[in-house]
């Protein structure tokens, strides 16, 4: 039996719910928090990561993301290196030393759905895209003058496989 000091009133506290998976699809969001960890079976540690949603219907949703970036096999913890990689590339922030460094600034990120695995259910997955090359590109740069010689129409210049990524 556990006695509580005072009496708890559960009508004052809104109870929890069910944890719903995010919809797959594109999202602007940011970490909020971030810290290293345990991993459970002790033999090493992970990046844990809270990213907020920050625009369109699922805006404030939280969703979740570790990097395994101490563990006994080598091909984990390159993963999870290839992932910070990611990270640090959608934030602009190439060189950091804290993951504190990596928070508040918004990103575009990939949202899949992992089908269950190991008698869990279905879950998130994350990828963290680098910014949009032709909006960053337009804004730093003047557009140039038009060439003499024509070029092909904007419908082909932005066709699926000229794309890089």
């Amino acid at each position: 039996m556990a006695r509580f000091d005072t009496s708890f009133d559960a009508t004052s506290v809104e109870p929890t719910t069910a944890y719903e998976l995010l919809p797959a699809g594109k999202y602007r969001a940011q970490i909020v928090e971030s810290e290293m960890r345990v991993t459970k079976n002790g033999m090493g540690q992970f990046l844990w990561l809270m990213l907020d949603i920050l625009e369109g219907e699922h805006k404030g949703r939280k969703i979740f993301d570790q990097l395994n970036l101490v563990n006994p096999n080598p091909t984990t913890v390159e993963i999870a290196q290839r992932t910070l990689s990611a990270i640090c590339h959608a934030t602009g922030k190439m060189h950091v030393s804290d993951s504190e460094e990596l928070h508040l600034i918004p990103m575009t990120i990939q949202v899949k759905i992992k089908p269950p695995k190991n008698g869990y259910g279905e879950s998130n997955a994350i990828a963290y895209l680098p910014p949009e090359r032709g909006a960053a590109a337009r804004a730093a740069k003047p557009t140039p003058a038009a060439p003499a010689t024509p070029v092909a129409p904007p419908k082909m210049a932005t066709a699926p496989w000229n794309k890089k990524g």
